[in-house]
């Protein structure tokens, strides 16, 4: 279950690769705009201010988030999602991560885009981060392995597809303020430790959230107040 107050936590943040990612989309008069695994839909609403001429639409699989969306989400299973004859861009922000098939489903949406589409995808690069390896210890029962490829692997499926490829990856340096809790842990309880969280009872839980805050004050220290949280994300704009 998402949690769409925890998950917007560090919203400046979080958005930051989305504007990054869709500089790079040059499509200048589009049809038909689908943003994939839009959440409630507040990015999907710049979307519609860039492209005012066309028809902005978002899909998300989660009722929660879909329920308190500010834009025109359907609620909707990505995997089941297939582009329509006038779908000239499709963005995909930190979502497919969570989609087992995504390797599968990227170059058949590509390929499936009339000519002129823009596809553009970002997903985390950090499940080697101290973070994640701190989950995979505790609950290695819980976590995936690593969900997503690197750069250079989209890239070609991307030009299989019959388009041209942009990939890249960057490492964002969060620097983010200790108030009453550690912050990597408020941040991750919006997403990596989610499905942990929907597996443990309450008491569980807690005893779980206490050693996991103990161990990543030690990956994550604090000084001078801020805590120094690097974030590799990997990103694809395909243009066929």
């Amino acid at each position: 279950m998402w949690d769409p107050a925890v998950y917007s936590r560090f919203g400046a943040e979080r958005s930051r690769p989305f504007f990054d990612l869709v500089q790079r989309v040059g499509a200048e008069r589009p049809r038909e705009v689908v943003d994939l695994g839009c959440a409630t839909g507040e990015l999907t609403l710049t979307l519609a201010e860039r492209w005012p001429g066309a028809r902005v639409t978002g899909l998300d699989s989660s009722p929660e988030m879909v329920a308190k969306a500010v834009a025109d989400v359907a609620l909707g299973d990505i995997a089941d999602w297939r582009p329509g004859p006038e779908t000239d861009v499709v963005v995909t922000n930190a979502a497919l991560q969570w989609v087992d098939e995504h390797r599968e489903l990227l170059p058949e949406w590509i390929a499936a885009l009339p000519a002129g589409g823009w596809f553009a995808m970002q997903v985390p690069g950090n499940f080697d981060s101290p973070g994640h390896r701190v989950v995979r210890d505790m609950a290695p029962e819980l976590n995936r392995e690593n969900p997503v490829d690197d750069p250079d692997v989209y890239a070609r499926q991307a030009i299989a597809a019959g388009a041209a490829a942009d990939a890249w990856e960057t490492t964002y340096l969060h620097l983010l303020p200790f108030e009453e809790e550690h912050p990597v842990v408020r941040w991750m309880e919006g997403t990596a430790l989610r499905p942990i969280r929907a597996a443990l009872g309450d008491e569980e839980w807690k005893s779980f959230r206490k050693e996991f805050a103990d161990r990543i004050a030690t990956v994550h220290p604090v000084r001078d107040g801020l805590v120094a949280f690097p974030f590799r994300r990997i990103f694809l704009v395909a243009h066929k």
